[in-house]
């Protein structure tokens, strides 16, 4: 009997989360009694309660429903993000449930069921979500589990498959070595979560321990650029799976796949930037040597519509672009950028960046400043704290100070959108992983 059979009820404490809300869909469309706290409502949380998920917003034992009280029968799962003084953790905690994090129930979710996993500092949501779509789009019997709304679907998880899954393999905390991959990808391995890691050589062991997961090296992709032994992927002539003869047409990508059997001519795919190419080709290396169809790829990749906050076009037409993403860490801004000048590089650009986390900020200050120095005109919010607290002389005014654009400002978050307004641009690119998230709805329409 698998594990997650015995389970009648799960119970949530963080339900609002990216990662969490995917998890929440899941067991409720395998039929659990779900149900959770989070501290705020959003957009994601009004999306679970449209399905029939009960939530709270009051840190309050007395709204946790009865069935839910069945130590034999629930499992509670906890965001790290929730603090360890939280009155509902400590009552299931004094009652001894069995309490799991994210990545230990996505451990137990891969264990009985044909992984794909995804890995690496970037690219990530936009892998899987690709990946999830080209297998679900194919009639694979998949669930797809996104750090991400994926526009095709609405929603953060695509499918509703049990015998095969696809999951996003977070290094973030080592959480990734909790999985069971089949067959799995790793897209970077360059240096973040130093919090975490303490070293880039000690976030690299990491990614070994998580690569020795894969037993067949033909199973696990990587990145051209990636020193680990696996199948290659990317624009070289040594890698396995190389995209070719780029062109675009009309805001398109039109390419060629070569494989190590066959060439596949004149793809097309509409997210822009070589990143998203290299995270396209890496989906559909995995679903090739799973064995799908080589001409349903093709059409899926050409109806892959892209991810909420990755590239996400908020307004497109004639007199103005606007353009969210997520990017968080240098080498990503730097993608984007090439991304939006490849284009949009005739127009006038402004970029918003919000940096996210003083650790990250300290440990990348000079590379934040050089990716940022690549706009001409460039907006800064002040540092979204996340988890932590502030460190002394880690401030967006020493950021501001390294970035070598023509126009660079400091803006509170209250003026931003009468600054974009009165800047007048005919692209606006907001950029971050913070709660700069949460304003993009009204940017849009004081825009519009």
């Amino acid at each position: 009997m698998k594990v997650i059979d015995k389970i009648k009820s799960v119970y949530f404490i963080g339900i609002g989360g990216i990662g969490m809300s995917a998890l929440a869909r899941y067991f409720k469309f395998l039929g659990k009694n779900v149900a959770g706290y989070d501290k705020t409502p959003t957009q994601l949380t009004r999306e679970l309660e449209e399905v029939g998920i009960e939530i709270h917003y009051e840190d309050n034992i007395a709204f946790i429903g009865e069935e839910y009280k069945d130590i034999d029968s629930t499992v509670v799962v906890i965001t790290p993000a929730v603090p360890t003084s939280h009155t509902e953790w400590m009552y299931f905690q004094q009652a001894g449930f069995e309490i799991l994090k994210r990545s230990e129930v996505l451990g137990i979710i891969t264990k009985d069921t044909y992984c794909f996993a995804v890995a690496g500092t970037h690219g990530k949501t936009t892998t899987t979500s690709i990946l999830g779509h080209l297998l679900y789009q194919a009639g694979v019997d998949v669930t797809a589990f996104v750090g991400g709304v994926v526009e095709n679907y609405q929603t953060n998880l695509i499918g509703s498959g049990k015998t095969v899954t696809v999951v996003e393999a977070d290094e973030f905390d080592r959480s990734f070595l909790r999985l069971s991959p089949n067959i799995a990808c790793i897209n970077s391995t360059e240096a973040d979560h130093l919090d975490i890691f303490g070293t880039a050589d000690e976030m690299l062991i990491s990614f070994m321990e998580f690569a020795a997961k894969v037993e067949d090296k033909n199973l696990l992709f990587v990145h051209e650029d990636v020193d680990l032994d696996g199948v290659k992927v990317g624009f070289g002539a040594d890698s396995s799976f190389q995209v070719k003869n780029i062109r675009i047409d009309n805001g398109w990508y039109i390419f060629d796949i070569v494989t190590p059997k066959e060439t596949v001519s004149d793809v097309r795919f509409g997210l822009p930037g070589h990143h998203n190419l290299t995270n396209a080709l890496t989906a559909f290396a995995m679903a090739y040597v799973y064995g799908v169809n080589v001409s349903d790829l093709v059409n899926a990749l050409e109806t892959f519509k892209g991810v909420r906050r990755r590239f996400s076009y908020k307004i497109r037409n004639e007199k103005l672009i606007f353009i969210d993403d997520y990017a968080h860490h240098p080498t990503e801004i730097k993608a984007v950028s090439q991304a939006v000048h490849e284009m949009y590089g005739d127009k006038k650009i402004l970029a918003i960046f919000q940096p996210h986390l003083y650790s990250r900020t300290r440990d990348f200050m000079e590379e934040f400043g050089e990716a940022l120095s690549t706009f001409e005109n460039v907006v800064l919010l002040d540092i979204y704290p996340a988890r932590e607290l502030p460190i002394e002389g880690v401030t967006s005014d020493k950021l501001l100070e390294l970035i070598k654009s023509n126009s660079k400002c400091l803006v509170e978050k209250s003026r931003l959108i009468s600054y974009i307004k009165d800047f007048n641009p005919e692209v606006v690119l907001t950029i971050g992983a913070g709660d700069i998230g949460e304003m993009i709805n009204d940017i849009k329409l004081e825009l519009e």
